[in-house]
């Protein structure tokens, strides 16, 4: 095993015993206490509580086979309370290396158990924002259609891009817009797919839906990328409010949920006092504006509904 594999186990072993708290119970005397012990490995208690926590992390296991999924957790919980106690004694938990990962991994879990908290303090989307969301999202829901497209994916400039108006207004098939890009030595990727309206950008589904079958768009996607999309075929997959209900509330929830983080880290980066030393003196970094994105979350999608394709 290679020298940053094994930090990188190690960092593992120690960031999951700080979450879990692995080690001996003070109060293991106590009955009702004991009865949450699940293994003992050379003295240290491993909990029913570890188990759980690791099997809650696994949401995908079946109920039916939870009890085979629990033994297999706790197996591996018993290598890494092994393997811990082997690192201990040998002394890596005072490597200079272990101990700088062990305290960004622990930087890290402290974090997120903060946005978390911010998380579980909101108060769950009522049904009157789902049916809101619902009938603002007509395209996603109501009048939901998938879509078979034909796309044309390419970088350029100003000059191409206005060319290539001209030339949408002239072409009848995707192929002539495919050889007069070549011509101009335009590198493209062709795609040809079937996509439901939930898996298109709220900003491109709305000018999507209102094309005709065999009708071509250009969109600009951001600085020098182009998208040139041609409608093949379409047909109406319409879903009702009831059968989509969790997944809006889910989606809501999310979305309120990245915007109280970006809210409470406005507040406390205005609050806090950050110097920038060294090579950073010039404040270079505290120019940089973060996204609400960059704190860990992904950009939210619109709810799916794939089984209705």
């Amino acid at each position: 095993m290679s020298t940053s594999l094994n930090l990188a186990f190690i960092v593992l072993i120690f960031a999951l015993a700080f979450t879990t708290g692995c080690g001996k119970n003070d109060d293991a005397t106590d009955p009702k206490i004991a009865t949450q012990v699940a293994a003992r490995v050379n003295g240290d208690e491993i909990t029913v509580h570890q188990v759980n926590d690791v099997l809650a992390r696994n949401p995908n296991i079946a109920p039916e086979f939870a009890n085979q999924a629990k033994g297999e957790i706790l197996d591996r919980l018993i290598d890494q309370q092994l393997t811990k106690q082997k690192a201990i004694e040998n002394k890596l938990d005072r490597s200079p290396k272990v101990m700088r990962a062990i305290e960004a991994a622990k930087s890290e879990i402290l974090a997120r158990a903060y946005q978390e908290q911010i998380a579980e303090s909101l108060p769950r989307p009522v049904p009157v924002e789902v049916h809101e969301y619902y009938k603002q999202h007509p395209e996603l829901f109501a009048q939901r259609r998938v879509f078979d497209l034909e796309e044309l994916a390419f970088v350029a400039n100003s000059e191409v891009a206005t060319g290539l108006r001209e030339q949408l207004t002239k072409a009848h098939s995707l192929q002539q817009i495919a050889d007069w890009l070549q011509s101009r030595e335009v590198k493209f990727a062709a795609n040809r797919g079937v996509r439901a309206a939930e898996q298109i950008s709220l900003e491109m589904l709305p000018k999507i839906q209102a094309m005709k079958e065999g009708e071509m768009q250009l969109f600009e996607l951001d600085g020098a990328r182009f998208q040139i999309i041609r409608l093949v075929a379409s047909k109406a997959v319409p879903v009702d409010e009831a059968s989509v209900t969790p997944r809006i509330q889910q989606y809501l929830a999310n979305q309120n949920t990245n915007e109280a983080l970006a809210k409470e880290m406005k507040k406390i980066k205005e609050q806090a006092k950050v110097e920038y030393l060294g090579e950073f003196a010039d404040g270079a970094a505290a120019k940089t504006k973060v996204k609400p994105q960059a704190e860990g979350r992904p950009k939210e999608e619109p709810p799916k509904e794939p089984s209705q394709k």
